[in-house]
């Protein structure tokens, strides 16, 4: 591996490792605001601020990349076209996976929830091989290493699927999703104006069910106004731009593992902020967690094959 190539997926990394702690700690915001407002109405408020917090970075910096809709080198018709397409799948996956999540975690426990959730980070490399990307043979160990490290983090109970269950696994099948989307759109376009356009979409898409399930309020909204501005220009705008950023370097299977991190720094910053007390099986899942990222990380044989699936 060059020193170029080195040099490029550890930016990466420790753009998508930001975006794991930032999500991680996002949870408490995400807490609170249940306690004040309904899920559907949360959401549209997040993404449309992710959105807004965006659109004068995307419109200023387009200006010098080539990749962009508004490059002021020369014109590139079909970069407004990949730029609506991408932004529409990943938005369309944000919502979705969203309103799952959101759904589903009434009906079961938070840490099946979480643990459930995290099977993306096998769904990722499967779905990849439909889509013909190699992968190195160390991602399937460390795959399964992640999965056990899950399981003692998050499962406290018997293990048994209810409704809560399926609807939460359906959350993590589109998360699998928006990564392989993002894996694709990524080096097409330019990544913050992707993370704009799909906030945008996630957002208008969250307002439907909204207006026709909830009741939705100013009074609510401004009640919950810092969990809302937390979440919204963190997680959404800071986080979800820094994943795309970070995805354009590493396989899709690589940074599946490295944003799983999210459920083992939320459980640690519950235990150091918090005060939430960690058993040692908890702790052993967070260490297996870590091991199989690094293990992931590690080279052997040819480079990985990080090039957008057509």
């Amino acid at each position: 591996m060059s020193a170029s190539t080195h040099t490029t997926r550890l930016r990466s990394s420790l753009c998508l490792l930001a975006a794991a702690l930032i999500w991680g700690s996002t949870f408490v915001a995400q807490s609170v605001a249940m306690d004040l407002m309904e899920p559907y109405i949360y959401n549209a408020s997040r993404f449309l601020l992710g959105f807004l917090v965006l659109l004068p970075v995307a419109l200023f910096v387009g200006k010098k990349d080539p990749l962009a809709v508004n490059y002021s080198g020369q014109r590139r018709p079909e970069s407004r076209r990949l730029l609506f397409r991408g932004g529409i799948c990943c938005g369309l996956c944000l919502f979705f996976a969203g309103s799952f999540q959101q759904v589903g975690i009434q009906y079961t426990t938070a840490g099946k929830a979480g643990f459930i959730t995290a099977l993306y980070i096998i769904l990722v490399p499967l779905f990849g091989l439909f889509l013909k990307k190699k992968c190195s043979v160390l991602i399937i160990p460390a795959v399964i290493l992640a999965v056990i490290g899950f399981y003692l983090l998050c499962i406290h109970e018997g293990f048994s699927i209810n409704k809560g269950d399926a609807i939460v696994l359906g959350c993590s099948f589109v998360f699998a999703a928006h990564i392989l989307f993002v894996d694709h759109y990524s080096p097409l376009v330019n990544p913050i104006q992707l993370s704009c356009v799909q906030f945008l979409v996630a957002g208008l898409l969250s307002l439907i069910p909204a207006f026709l399930l909830e009741t939705p309020s100013w009074k609510a909204i401004l009640s919950c106004w810092f969990p809302i501005a937390y979440a919204g220009v963190l997680s959404a705008g800071v986080a979800y731009t820094l994943q795309i950023i970070g995805q354009r370097g590493l396989h899709p299977a690589v940074a599946a593992l490295i944003m799983s991190l999210e459920s083992v720094v939320s459980a640690l910053t519950g235990w150091l902020i918090l005060g939430d007390v960690l058993t040692r099986k908890e702790l052993l899942g967070c260490i297996l967690v870590f091991s199989a990222v690094v293990l992931a990380q590690l080279p052997v044989g040819a480079p990985a094959d990080s090039s957008p699936a057509t």
